[in-house]
Parts: C-alpha cells; structure tokens; sequence
C-alpha cells in the first residue's frame, strides 16, 4: 500500500484536500460543537490537541498493513473548511478493505456536503482498487445513515460495538 498515495480530489463544490497539520487551528472551530459527539462521545479538541492528532495522522499508521488517509473539505463558495472524510485501508493489494467516516461542522449540515464528499470519497477508494468500502453507523444516527446511502453503501446484518456496518455492494 506504500506506492498508493493520497491526493486531492474536487468535486463539484468541495475540494477534498490532504489533511494537513496547518489545518488545525480552522478545523477546531469548524469541529467545537459538542454536539458532534453525540454518537461517537467524546469531546471536541482544542486547537493544540487537534495540532498533536493532525501530526500523528499525517505521519500515518504505526501498522504496516494499515494506510491512513485523510482529507479536509473545503467549500470553494465560502473558501473555508467545512469538515472532514477519512479511510483506513487495510490488507493486501489483493484483498484491500477501506474503512470511511465523515464529519461535517454543524453550521454547515443539511447542505448535502457530507453526501457530496462520501460520493467522492467512494470514487476515488474504487479508483484505487480499494476492495470493500465499509461505514459502521450508530443506529439512530439518521443523517450519517443517510450519507452512507447517498454514497452507496447498504446496511448489513453485522454490530460492531453498538454500531451498524454499512458495505459497498459487491466490494
């Protein structure tokens, strides 16, 4: 997975741009509302711990069979960042499996951002021969099963910790 490399992907608002540790003191802002973490837990991170988390994201996974790929969304109309999407690839190259998430800021929710990014996101794993694309949703989580939909997943019979997961058809 060494020779895959992360790059920006544009869609038609968005431009999905390789996270990067410069980042974190706007995604703070972007990511403070405790509200975010209603189905996830946790709490926001200040400026400096989001530094810290970004630097260990984007010097990649400790785990050689784990690649790490995140980006930060940009809304071009607005020139600022709106949030973030994210895969974890792991397995070989024949046998790749992506683990996708998003998070989009709550000022700017219910503008079909988060759908628009898993679409590109998608597309852009598939691009890569990524194999399966999997989401693990909270069950009353509406809006994010709603992107996982939007981006062609479809909900499964299998729970991780309380969590459902959501696969690409035939990935």
């Amino acid at each position: 997975m060494d020779a895959l490399k992360i790059e920006a992907v544009r869609t038609e608002r968005l431009s999905l741009v390789p996270l990067a540790v410069e980042h974190a003191d706007e995604m703070a802002g972007v990511l403070a509302d405790p509200a975010l973490h209603a189905f996830t837990g946790g709490t926001p991170y200040s400026a400096q711990a989001l530094r810290s988390r970004y630097a260990r994201l984007v010097a990649g996974s400790p785990d050689a069979s784990q690649t790490w790929w995140n980006w930060v969304i940009r809304l071009r109309a607005e020139k600022s960042l709106v949030g973030t999407v994210q895969a974890t690839v792991t397995g070989s190259e024949f046998a790749r499996a992506a683990e996708i998430a998003w998070v989009i800021g709550t000022r700017w929710q219910g503008r079909g951002i988060a759908s628009e990014a898993a679409r590109a996101l998608v597309a852009w794993l598939r691009e890569q021969d990524a194999g399966a694309v999997r989401a693990h949703i909270h069950p009353d989580h509406h809006a994010s099963a709603a992107v996982a939909g939007a981006a062609g997943l479809t909900p499964t019979s299998h729970w991780h910790e309380g969590e459902i997961r959501w696969e690409l058809p035939g990935g």
